[in-house]
């Protein structure tokens, strides 16, 4: 016996009730083919009319009393309403996570170079999560570990902010530098 919450491989549940899939006695229609935009009536009549047109009665509001229902090209409809979705996924933010490590004995030249990676990846709207790792004995320099990301924080307020200061979480001491809106 199937489960009766799934549907059938690769089909889909109808997210409108069209035609004759309409169960209530009375709908308001809305729309262009009917006159004055906006009328009460059967739903037999309505899905009459509907396909006089050559076109579908699709409910659009089943909460409301009486349901509110539409004429038009049902394909057609879900067809723009599917492009409207994967424009919204597409116009979504995504947020991409860069990291830069470091040790606790970082040398200036490698600061700068990896401070200089950090401002492309700000520039590109990344967000950028620094961490200096200590391996060993070298978990007693906590402070200098500190102190670096704090430069390094520094070095980046123009391109980015602060979202979260220097923590530690087991053998690496975490920052987090977000892009500024402005700067792109």
């Amino acid at each position: 016996m199937r489960n009766n919450r799934q549907p059938y491989r690769g089909r889909q549940e109808e997210p409108y009730k069209v035609n004759q899939k309409i169960r209530a006695r009375e709908v308001r229609v809305v729309g262009e083919h009917v006159e004055g935009g906006n009328a009460l009536m059967a739903t037999d009549k309505a899905i009459r009319l509907a396909q006089e047109n050559d076109l579908d009665l699709v409910e659009i509001s089943p909460n409301v009393d009486p349901p509110v229902c539409k004429i038009l090209d049902y394909a057609k409809f879900k067809y723009e309403q599917k492009k409207k979705q994967k424009e919204i996924k597409a116009n979504a933010a995504k947020v991409v996570l860069k990291e830069i490590r470091f040790g606790p004995n970082t040398d200036d030249h490698d600061f700068n170079f990896k401070v200089k990676h950090a401002i492309n990846f700000l520039k590109e709207g990344a967000k950028v999560k620094a961490y200096v790792h200590f391996v060993g004995r070298t978990i007693v320099f906590k402070e200098r570990g500190e102190m670096l990301l704090l430069k390094f924080a520094q070095a980046l307020e123009e391109y980015g902010a602060v979202e979260q200061l220097p923590k530690m979480e087991g053998k690496r001491m975490n920052i987090f530098v977000a892009p500024k809106a402005g700067k792109k």
